[in-house]
């Protein structure tokens, strides 16, 4: 049986506010063998120097190029053949350049603690090909506590999250694939270092309903070289379902409703020598946005599978 790596690709935006990540959902459409694990160290860098107020496209002059870098360190496990668990903690670094070479004080810090599971519910062969289905359960909660309301260096939204998604695949015989998933965010509460906010309205608390998310994705892919490589094409859309939007000449801060589209290209390669040893890498996009940064990101990473126990004979 082949073994598929898993990974999970970590692109967290710039402006560190309340639209979904991809470190926090399994978004592929393999699964494990049974008693398999996998590890991932992912490096991303990211970066953006224009950013969405409300709906308008601007450039703050006085933060000029806002940069985040972020380490990734992830495990998956083969629970069963249809069921794998994900594990991940992210330490992130933020700061910003200016047109005369100095530097904004920024943040760093191991941001959001990240656990999963991923179900293979339908696995069904045609005369052309293959669909698969699964659902996916993941929660995230802070590891650390940063200062979420620090935009836009925060590290995160530092509120509890809970996601479910549904992905559909289809992959024909002749190594193309098309994908596609939606799915549903809830986010909490996160305690800023004041005690009173506007939001379409005066609160006199520290606590900021961070909004909720609908999430879309759609993936082309291909299978390269017998299963030794696949390449993938995506478009990414988030929703939020609440929010306000940044005032002008205001920081953003965690209630803010954020929209964003995002394309991107994806790689995997897995070695024949040694056994189990692969890398990735991917780049992105986004490229229409409310409260959003207009963000390019690279992501590359190493993997290794192994079977953590023998099966039985």
């Amino acid at each position: 049986m082949k073994k598929n790596l898993r990974q999970l690709i970590l692109l967290v935006g710039g402006l560190g506010m309340s639209y979904l990540s991809l470190a926090q959902t399994p978004t592929d459409g393999l699964l494990m063998p049974k008693g398999d694990i996998c590890f991932l160290i992912g490096y991303e860098y990211g970066q953006f120097d224009h950013y969405w107020e409300g709906e308008t496209l601007r450039k703050n002059g006085t933060i000029a190029k806002v940069q985040r870098r972020t380490v990734l360190a992830m495990a998956a496990y083969g629970i069963t053949d249809k069921l794998d668990a994900y594990i991940g903690l992210p330490y992130v670094s933020t700061n910003s350049t200016t047109p005369n070479g100095g530097k904004f004080a920024g943040a760093s810090g191991i941001q959001d603690l990240t656990l999963g599971l991923k179900y293979r519910a339908l696995n069904s062969k045609t005369e052309k090909g293959q669909w698969s289905v699964f659902g996916s359960l993941v929660f995230s909660t802070p590891a650390s506590n940063y200062l979420s309301d620090y935009q836009p260096y925060s590290l995160g939204i530092g509120a509890p999250q809970l996601a479910w998604r549904a992905l559909a695949e289809y992959e024909f015989n002749s190594g193309l694939y098309l994908r596609g998933s939606g799915g549903y965010t809830w986010k909490g509460y996160t305690q800023a270092e004041r005690e009173y906010y506007y939001n379409e309205g005066n609160y006199f608390t520290s606590w900021m309903d961070v909004p909720s998310a609908w999430t879309y994705e759609a993936v082309v892919g291909h299978w390269f070289f017998s299963k030794g490589l696949r390449v993938e094409l995506s478009y990414n859309s988030s929703r939020s379902t609440s929010g306000d939007d940044i005032r002008a000449y205001n920081a953003p801060q965690p209630t803010n409703k954020v929209d964003m589209d995002r394309v991107g290209v994806f790689a995997q390669y897995f070695f024949k020598k040694p056994k189990g040893l692969g890398v990735v890498a991917s780049f992105s996009q986004v490229i229409h946005g409310r409260n959003a940064p207009e963000m390019a990101a690279f992501n590359a990473g190493v993997t290794y599978q192994f079977g953590l126990f023998k099966p039985k004979n």
